[in-house]
């Protein structure tokens, strides 16, 4: 046997791998909660608390699903306060993601808006992680009568030179994405894993609930490795322009972050409160990345006194 041909054979056994391994990992993590339909993308959410309560929208970061909510005990803490809506993003967990969209942070938030809309809430405290922090300031910024307050937990909020973000993107160029996606990419990702828990979740240890729940599985699909890869690529020019809106936003604000950060800087969250002079910042010591995971109760805290400042 020709060694192209076996080249070609373990490439072809490659491709049919992670084409199974969607079905295989969406099978041992079924569904949590309900589905809408709405802008042609089939969103997945949960929805916890007391329906009377004042809602509370959540929304995640890359790379991650809507159970790093739910695991991290944030669900829980808040649904005590809150009515929690909480969506995976689009291609996400077990949200669809058109390739046809260019699913921009004002995209996403537009999508969210339809679909807050459709579940009759008009108007809500809206929390970010991450890339979800610029989900949400864009929805602050474009639909400023729906947004009561923000929570922004560990946000990206000024471009900086990150190597990581322009490699992070080559899975979302047409092709040899593709070609990355259905061979090697969700190998490497699955090695990658432990390293990039430990980084995330740094200085603490990674939680055991994390290694023992965390639906691992759905993080190294193709089809959410090409979410990951699309919005790394949004990231550094989403953030440079979001800047300019963020002297506009007038709504009650509370910026967290985890002083020893490894993925975003906590500088990050003290700029943004000197661009925003109306918001409060925490820094919260011995806290990384993953922050909610350690303070879950504090974040709820300062979501009921956003509410306060937000007045009925």
């Amino acid at each position: 046997m020709s060694t192209e041909l076996l080249i070609l054979l373990l490439l072809g056994a490659l491709v049919l791998a992670n084409v199974a391994l969607e079905f295989i990992a969406r099978w041992r993590n079924p569904p949590i909660g309900e589905f809408l339909d709405i802008d042609n993308v089939r969103l997945h959410f949960i929805i916890a608390g007391d329906p009377a309560a004042p809602p509370l929208v959540m929304f995640h970061g890359n790379g991650t699903v809507l159970q790093d909510f739910t695991i991290s005990g944030l669900v829980d803490a808040a649904a005590k306060k809150f009515r929690v809506i909480c969506f995976d993003r689009p291609g996400f967990g077990h949200s669809s993601r058109p390739r046809t969209v260019i699913w921009s942070p004002e995209r996403q938030a537009e999508l969210f808006s339809a679909a807050l809309t459709r579940l009759g809430i008009e108007r809500s405290l809206v929390l970010g992680h991450s890339w979800g922090t610029l989900v949400a300031l864009a929805m602050a910024a474009r639909n400023s009568e729906r947004v009561k307050g923000l929570v922004l937990v560990s946000g990206y909020y000024f471009p900086t030179w990150r190597f990581d973000v322009w490699f992070a993107t080559i899975a979302a160029i047409p092709v040899i994405g593709d070609a990355l996606r259905y061979t090697i990419s969700p190998i490497s990702s699955w090695l990658g894993l432990p390293l990039f828990a430990k980084k995330t979740f740094a200085p603490r240890s990674v939680p055991d609930i994390v290694k023992k729940e965390y639906p691992r599985l759905m993080l190294i699909r193709p089809s959410q490795l090409r979410a990951v890869a699309e919005d790394s690529a949004f990231l550094l020019p989403s953030a440079a322009t979001l800047t300019m809106s963020y002297h506009r936003l007038k709504c009650p604000t509370v910026i967290i972050a985890g002083r020893d950060d490894e993925i975003v800087r906590s500088e990050q969250a003290v700029r943004l409160q000197m661009a925003m002079p109306h918001a409060a910042v925490a820094i919260v010591p011995d806290a990384g990345h993953m922050v909610h995971y350690f303070t879950a109760d504090g974040i709820v805290k300062s979501a009921k006194v956003v509410r306060v400042e937000a007045g009925p």
